[in-house]
C-alpha cells in the first residue's frame, strides 16, 4: 500500500479510536441519566435492565460491564445526584454569611431550584412509594439522604439557636417541620392529582409561605430583626 494511502488510514484509526474513548467515557452518564429518567417514569420494580440499556443506546451487556446489578445502578444514580452533593451543600453553608432566618429561606429556595423542582426529586417520591419493598435500598438511602440532609437542617437550627436568632427548642422534632414542606412538594409535583390545588399552587409562593410560618415560631425578637433585615436588603 502506497504511504499516501496508509495515512488516511492511520488518521481514520485515531479518530475513530478517540471517538470511541470518548463515547466510553461518556456511558456510565448516559445510563445514569437513561435510569434516572426510568426509575422516575416507571418506578424501580418496572425499570428493567434492558430498559436502561435501549435508552442509553447500548447493550444490556454493556450496561453490567459499569454496574453490576439494578440496585448498583439505582445506587448510583442516587450517588450522582443526590448524595453526592452534600460535601458542595455543606460547603455553600459553612460560607454562607447570612443570619438563620436568610439560610432556612434560602435553603428552600435553593432545594427546590436544585432538587424539589427538578426529575431527580422523582426518586424521593418512588423512595415513598417502594421504599418498603425494597428494605437495602431504603437503609442506603436513609444513610445517603435522608440522613444528611436532616443534618443540614439541623445545623440551620443550631446556628439561629447558638446566635440567639431561634429560641431554644426541640431541634430533632423542629427538623422533621422544616422538611415537611419539602416532601409534601415532592409528591405535589409528582402525583398532583392526589394532592389538590395542582392548578393553583405555585411552589416558589408556597415555600416562602411555609418558611414565613416556620420562622414566626422559631424566632426570638432578635432572629425577627434579622429577618426583617434580610428581605429588606
Amino acid at each position: 500500500m502506497p504511504a499516501s494511502d496508509a495515512l488516511p488510514c492511520r488518521l481514520r484509526d485515531a479518530l475513530t479510536g478517540g471517538k470511541r474513548a470518548r463515547r466510553k467515557e461518556a456511558r456510565p452518564g448516559e445510563l445514569l441519566q437513561a435510569a434516572l429518567e426510568l426509575f422516575v417514569e416507571k418506578g424501580f420494580a418496572a425499570t428493567r435492565a434492558e430498559d436502561v440499556a435501549a435508552r442509553a443506546g447500548v447493550s444490556k451487556g454493556t450496561l453490567f460491564l459499569y454496574f453490576g446489578s439494578k440496585e448498583e445502578l439505582f445506587k448510583a444514580v442516587v450517588t450522582e445526584n443526590l448524595a453526592g452533593r452534600f460535601t458542595e451543600w455543606n460547603q455553600e453553608f459553612e460560607t454562607f454569611e447570612g443570619s438563620a432566618p436568610d439560610m432556612l429561606r434560602y435553603g428552600l429556595r435553593t432545594w427546590w431550584e436544585r432538587v424539589g423542582g427538578t426529575q431527580v426529586s422523582g426518586i424521593s417520591k418512588l423512595m415513598l412509594s417502594e421504599g418498603r419493598n425494597f428494605p437495602e435500598l431504603s437503609a442506603f438511602y436513609h444513610q445517603s439522604v435522608v440522613a444528611p440532609g436532616n443534618a443540614l437542617v439541623r445545623r440551620i437550627l443550631e446556628r439561629g439557636i447558638a446566635r440567639g436568632e431561634f429560641r431554644a427548642l426541640d431541634v430533632e422534632q423542629a427538623v422533621h417541620a422544616v422538611v415537611a414542606p419539602m416532601l409534601f412538594m415532592i409528591l405535589w409535583k409528582h402525583a398532583p392529582e392526589v394532592c389538590g390545588g395542582a392548578g393553583t399552587l405555585v411552589p416558589e409562593q408556597y415555600l416562602a409561605a411555609q418558611c414565613d410560618l416556620l420562622l414566626r415560631g422559631l424566632c426570638t425578637d432578635a432572629g425577627h430583626a434579622a429577618d426583617a433585615a434580610g428581605a429588606g436588603s
